[in-house]
């Protein structure tokens, strides 16, 4: 049986893990968009200092996530839910919205940019723990432990669809089914969903061009080498060239724009090119020991929201991770996903080191 101190032990170490992802995000942001930084912007620490806010930021919500009441939280889940819902919205029907590469993810108030989907994410977790918890009697009903699941992961879907962020949904998704599988969900409604999932994403792939162009350019991305497929080629070339050892941090040349989004989006390409098979496996290592410590906290969590919640945290970076990777390394189309805390964004830095806030939260409510 573990013990209290065990349990602080591992949540020191799970820390430690956060704040090394969050140390080399800052390394490889000022690494992989110095040159691209000084071109731009006239600094080569431009990134570097934004990202640096974001941190700051991050630090003020995991204060204010750790100490806040969790039973208060699990009450407060379904206005949450519905604010992050409108919030995420605005971009399509108001001025404030800022359009990036096609998508209008992005609002701006007071001149400050965020993008509202990285709050949605938060907001999901915190409404389906909350609603998992309440309705343990109602799970194996469609009316009253499944539907309104569905309705809530429909709403959110029709309004990311719009904006496009396709991989925010895939995401959401992803999260919502497995955190109902974990909590024991009638395991037919589920079934059904996954099946009907695949005809749907189809749909969804040829109704716009973009989407059909993204699979095909997966497929085979030498068709078009300068054009659809320039980016994932160049991802590649980025890890083949880093070796065993790497070429040496700082000595990447597929930043020197050759590599788009290489501090965001393709940040890990430049990972594998500067610290090689052993630099990049490292990485891989920190976050299957992060999901590893999260879980193994939640198991020894004695309230079912607390359990929840930690679980859906876990879970919803975990899969950002593994879709940032997939795309990065050519074994998924690209989908505007970044590499959690070390990815250059504010929002999305600021919301999960808020998650991670909420966990060690969680990790106080000890079943000994």
């Amino acid at each position: 049986m573990l013990t209290r101190q065990q349990l602080k032990n591992d949540s020191t170490i799970f820390i430690a893990i956060t704040l090394t992802l969050i140390a080399v995000g800052i390394i490889f942001i000022y690494s992989s968009s110095a040159f691209f930084a000084l071109e731009k912007q006239g600094s080569a620490f431009y990134f570097v200092k934004k990202q640096l806010v974001g941190i700051g930021l991050g630090a003020f919500f995991f204060y204010c996530a750790q100490h806040f009441p969790l039973e208060f939280l699990k009450r407060l889940s379904l206005p949450l839910m519905v604010g992050s819902i409108f919030l995420t919205a605005l971009p399509l029907f108001t001025p404030l919205h800022v359009t990036i590469h096609g998508s209008s993810r992005w609002i701006t108030l007071l001149g400050i940019s965020f993008q509202p989907s990285e709050i949605l994410k938060v907001a999901l977790v915190i409404y389906l723990a909350s609603f998992l918890s309440r309705k343990k009697a109602d799970l194996q009903s469609f009316k009253k432990g499944y539907l309104p699941l569905l309705i809530i992961l429909g709403i959110s879907a029709i309004i990311l669809l719009q904006q496009p962020d396709f991989g925010c949904f895939v995401t959401l998704a992803a999260t919502t089914l497995i955190m109902m599988f974990l909590a024991r969900v009638n395991m037919k409604y589920l079934f059904f969903s996954a099946l009907g999932a695949l005809p749907l994403g189809s749909l969804l792939i040829f109704m716009q061009p973009y989407r059909l162009k993204r699979i095909l350019t997966y497929l085979n991305p030498w068709e078009d080498p300068k054009g659809s497929g320039f980016q994932i080629i160049q991802s590649l070339i980025a890890i083949g060239s880093g070796g065993i050892w790497g070429t040496g941090v700082g000595q990447s040349k597929q930043k020197f724009f050759y590599l788009p989004m290489q501090h965001t989006d393709f940040i890990f390409a430049i990972i594998a090119e500067e610290t090689g098979f052993i630099g990049s496996s490292l990485l891989i290592v920190l976050y299957m020991l992060f999901a590893y410590f999260g879980f193994k906290i939640s198991w020894h969590l004695k309230d079912r929201f607390a359990m929840f919640l930690v679980q859906g945290i876990i879970i919803i970076i975990s899969i950002q991770t593994l879709i940032n990777l997939m795309v990065t390394i050519g074994l998924a189309p690209t989908k505007g996903i970044g590499l959690p805390f070390i990815s250059y964004g504010n929002t999305a830095l600021a919301c999960q080191m808020l998650m991670v806030g909420l966990i060690i939260n969680a990790s106080e409510d000890f079943y000994e």
